[in-house]
């Protein structure tokens, strides 16, 4: 079994989530607060941080799920998403490990596919 990926303090950026939401447009705003939101709900020693960028669920030092906005959608990303079941086929990525799906706002997803 491969080590979990752990973020190093040093690698934490100094921001919080509101200020980084207002940055992004109102469709993408609302979709990122929302699935950040549901992510963070996941469990009571979730805990946020920063890292490259974007708002990160970390389990202690190992994260598990972020959220970040583009131009035109918002990518709903997993650490560990090559292990997911996936019968929907919405992850998308081909890294050893990390997958994520990609959420627009003109597109409607059954969104129990990603709870």
């Amino acid at each position: 079994m491969e080590p979990l990926f752990k973020i190093a303090s040093k690698d934490i950026q100094t921001m919080d989530l509101e200020p980084w939401l207002e940055q992004k447009s109102d469709e993408l705003r609302s979709i990122a607060h929302k699935w950040f939101t549901t992510i963070m709900k996941c469990g009571t020693d979730v805990q946020e941080v920063f890292h490259d960028g974007c708002p990160v669920a970390c389990i202690g030092d190992a994260p598990f799920a972020y959220v970040n906005a583009f131009k035109k959608h918002v990518n709903l990303g997993f650490f560990y998403g090559a292990d997911l079941p996936d019968e929907m086929g919405l992850l998308e990525g081909s890294g050893k490990r990390m997958r994520h799906v990609k959420l627009r706002p003109e597109e409607t997803i059954d969104e129990r596919a990603l709870i």
